[in-house]
C-alpha cells in the first residue's frame, strides 16, 4: 500500500469516527429550560444585519454560568465584532458550536471541553449590548447538508446551519 493510499484511508477513517461520536447536548446555560428561549427564533427574518436568526437566544441574568453542551475542542475564545466575547467549539459529527455575547469567557484555546464544563458566563457584549443578557447559540456542520436547502431568506445557508432545539 502505497504511502498517498495510506494517506487517505487515515483521513477517512479519522471523518467517520467524528461521526460516529455521540453528542449528547445539553442545555447550555445553567438553570435554563425551554421557557428560556423563544423556539420560533431559529431563521427568524429579519433579524438585523444578519438578516436571518441562526441560532437560539437562551435568556438568564448577566454573569449565569455558561457550560459546553457537549463535548469538544475549543477551536477559538476571544472578541469578535457582532458576537462580542464569543467560544467556537469542534464537537462530534464535526459540528461546531458557536456561543456569543458571554460577560466573561473561562475557556481558553485547543482545550477538551465537555457538558461539565463552564466555557462562560452569560452577558450582552457584541451587538447585543444594551439587550438583555442572553447567550447565542448556535451550530454549524462542516460537511452541508444539501437537501436542507429551501426558499427561505437564506434558505441555503440550512444546509450548514442547524437548529439547536432540535438537539437540546
Amino acid at each position: 500500500m502505497g504511502i498517498s493510499r495510506k494517506i487517505t484511508t487515515f483521513v477517512l477513517f479519522v471523518i467517520l469516527t467524528g461521526f460516529l461520536i455521540p453528542q449528547n447536548l445539553q442545555m447550555p446555560v445553567e438553570g435554563a429550560d425551554a421557557s428560556s428561549y423563544n423556539k420560533d427564533t431559529f431563521w427568524y427574518y429579519p433579524w438585523g444585519s444578519s438578516v436571518t436568526h441562526k441560532g437560539i437566544d437562551v435568556f438568564s441574568k448577566k454573569g449565569t454560568a455558561i457550560n459546553s453542551s457537549t463535548k469538544g475542542l475549543v477551536l477559538y475564545s476571544g472578541t469578535i465584532q457582532k458576537g462580542g466575547n464569543v467560544v467556537i467549539i469542534l464537537g462530534p459529527k464535526w459540528r461546531i458550536h458557536y456561543y456569543a455575547h458571554l460577560h466573561r469567557i473561562t475557556a481558553s484555546r485547543f482545550s477538551y471541553v465537555s457538558p461539565s464544563t463552564k466555557i462562560g458566563e452569560v452577558g450582552d457584549s457584541g451587538n447585543a449590548k444594551g439587550k438583555q443578557p442572553h447567550l447565542h447559540y448556535s451550530i454549524a456542520t462542516i460537511f452541508p447538508y444539501f437537501w436542507r436547502i429551501d426558499k427561505d431568506k437564506q434558505g441555503w445557508k440550512k444546509m450548514i446551519y442547524l437548529n439547536p432545539i432540535d438537539y437540546l
